[in-house]
């Protein structure tokens, strides 16, 4: 697969906009030796023709509608590399544990080859400024809220990489999550899952301590529908995988609260 044919087929909307830009110039310095060396394709688990259909689809649904296009794990993926950058950067100091973290959450959602591809991209996004807001506001527009609360996972996912989260980076990371049209709950919810104190299984359900043991389970239902892996079943399994993790701690949240209140 060459070069210019990834260009082609393997972005639907992330390659317009503020993302295409940033993209474009990132791709620059190395479209010459991706052609040399076959290239590679973000999101390469789909078939030409699924990706061909996407693209036909997502054309037909600007022009027909205002409904939102379907997002393909391609422009989920370099939307996580240029949020990703944003966060690094955040504290003013670029942490290897961070660096590492990324390359290591693409080699577990696709691969070692493919993982390795979309770092050398990571490194020339990372070169950048990013216009956080313009590039927020697109991918609110083109992306599903389940696909957009998983965003913000991975990022937090990053700041904790070092050890520990910054002010500076959960600053960042709540201005993002402002732009992307997450509410304050969903941001709450996902921050808590990152930390440990007394009251992050109530953070996580959504509830307060105040809750009766009915509200408890009703928040449990409510937040394993909203979490459940099959929300971003159209990202591919490989973005499930990341998902899960989300539920897990869902889970986890309402088993403390069973054992704590004797449910």
């Amino acid at each position: 697969m060459s070069f210019a044919k990834w260009i082609g087929g393997a972005l639907g909307w992330s390659f317009g906009g503020p993302i295409g830009a940033i993209i474009g110039l990132a791709i620059g310095s190395l479209i010459d030796g991706a052609t040399e060396q076959g290239g590679f394709l973000l999101g390469e688990g789909n078939s030409k023709q699924q990706r061909r259909s996407s693209r036909q689809n997502s054309s037909r649904s600007r022009t027909r509608n205002r409904t939102r296009p379907t997002t393909q794990s391609g422009d989920f993926e370099v939307s996580l590399l240029v949020l990703a950058s944003v966060v690094i950067k955040a504290d003013g100091i670029q942490d290897q544990r961070e660096l590492d973290y990324v390359r290591q959450q693409f080699v577990n959602m696709y691969g070692k080859e493919r993982a390795n591809h979309a770092f050398r991209l990571f490194k020339n996004i990372n070169k950048q400024q990013i216009p956080t807001r313009k590039v927020c506001l697109q991918i609110k527009e083109m992306m599903d809220h389940a696909a957009r609360l998983q965003l913000l996972h991975f990022l937090f996912g990053i700041a904790k990489a070092d050890g520990m989260v910054t002010d500076n980076e959960v600053s960042q990371i709540y201005m993002i999550s402002g732009y992307l049209g997450i509410s304050s709950r969903d941001y709450g919810s996902i921050k808590a899952m990152f930390y440990n104190s007394s009251d992050n299984a109530y953070k996580i359900l959504e509830i307060t301590k105040e809750a009766t043991d009915n509200e408890v389970k009703k928040a449990y239902r409510k937040m394993a529908k909203k979490y459940h892996p099959d929300k971003v079943i159209h990202l591919g399994k490989e973005h499930q995988k990341g998902a899960e993790e989300k539920f897990r701690h869902v889970q986890k949240a309402y088993e403390q609260l069973q054992k704590e209140r004797g449910f």
